[in-house]
């Protein structure tokens, strides 16, 4: 019986195996998924198969600068509890990636999987190991890498992570290392959508345009005066989700841009802020239903 990728990948989410594991598995197996899971636990890799249905929504958020290649990387791997992300392994095992993300530059976190670290093992069978270690289902679940000048902060121990990049000829001048992280607090409170107004899609303006519209007319507003009090709340738009165009949080009366253009002058150079890049640890994710009970419970008392 012949398989497919997708029988792989499935057979992989199913027992949290390696790729290569599974693929074996499948074709020992004919192609038979029943067959697959139960070879892969006869040779012990299928300890965590019960934990493949698990919910890991908590884990760390870590920066990685690499000065001498000039790249940095962020990276979020999850883990099922807070005990687990405070973990010195699993710490190290999030260290070991993002570094693994600076030197290989991989497209993915499948080729991020597959890429081998220093100890011999790929990333996928160092966190299969430490999965059956540590007895938590653990995923690699994004990174970013910035080749150039960037600012990096974590807050709450991981729990945010921010990589700010930048076109600057400051980068070393004294004064720079402390305005990126300015920047890139303002990045994790702040939590802007948006770089600058030139990166807003087309269509969100659109569909903003239309809600503020009919906003005004349901104010009782007429046609033209609704137009005008539309484009003024677009740009109270812009303000609240475009970085450069925020308030600066540590002072109210500069814009971020602003507050960089003060700092190119004083430095004597220029300084842009081209992107940003902000992780939450399990944002978007669902949480643990248990983790919902106990807090209710909690609530009880």
């Amino acid at each position: 019986m012949a398989f497919t990728a997708k029988d792989v990948k499935d057979l992989r989410e199913k027992t949290g195996c390696g790729m290569m594991d599974c693929k074996k598995a499948l074709t020992e197996a004919d192609g038979n998924m029943d067959k697959a899971i139960e070879l892969l636990r006869e040779k012990g890799l299928a300890a965590q198969q019960k934990k493949s249905g698990r919910i890991a929504a908590d884990g760390l958020v870590t920066t990685m600068v690499d000065k001498e290649k000039n790249v940095a990387a962020i990276i979020e791997v999850n883990s099922e509890t807070d005990f687990v992300a405070k973990n010195a392994e699993f710490q190290s095992f999030v260290e070991a990636c993002a570094k693994a993300v600076i030197d290989n530059n991989p497209a993915d976190v499948d080729a991020l999987l597959a890429t081998t670290l220093p100890s011999g093992m790929t990333v996928e069978a160092t966190l299969q190991e430490l999965t059956l270690k540590i007895g938590e289902k653990m995923t690699v679940r994004r990174f970013a890498r910035h080749e150039g000048p960037v600012a990096c902060y974590i807050h709450g121990g991981g729990r945010i992570g921010v990589m700010v990049s930048f076109d600057t000829d400051c980068a070393e001048k004294d004064g720079f290392e402390e305005f990126g992280k300015d920047v890139a607090m303002q990045v994790a409170a702040a939590m802007p959508t948006y770089n600058k107004r030139e990166d807003v899609p087309a269509e969100i303006i659109a569909k903003e345009k239309e809600i503020l519209l009919q906003q005004a007319v349901n104010e009782g507003k007429p046609e033209a005066i609704a137009q005008k009090m539309v484009e003024g709340r677009i740009n109270k738009f812009y303000k609240e989700n475009c970085l450069v165009e925020q308030e600066f949080i540590k002072d109210n009366s500069l814009t971020v841009k602003k507050y960089a253009d003060q700092k190119a002058k004083e430095l004597g150079g220029k300084i842009d802020i081209t992107g940003f890049v902000r992780f939450e640890k399990g944002e978007g994710m669902q949480k643990r239903e248990d983790d919902f009970a106990a807090e209710v419970a909690a609530m009880s008392k």
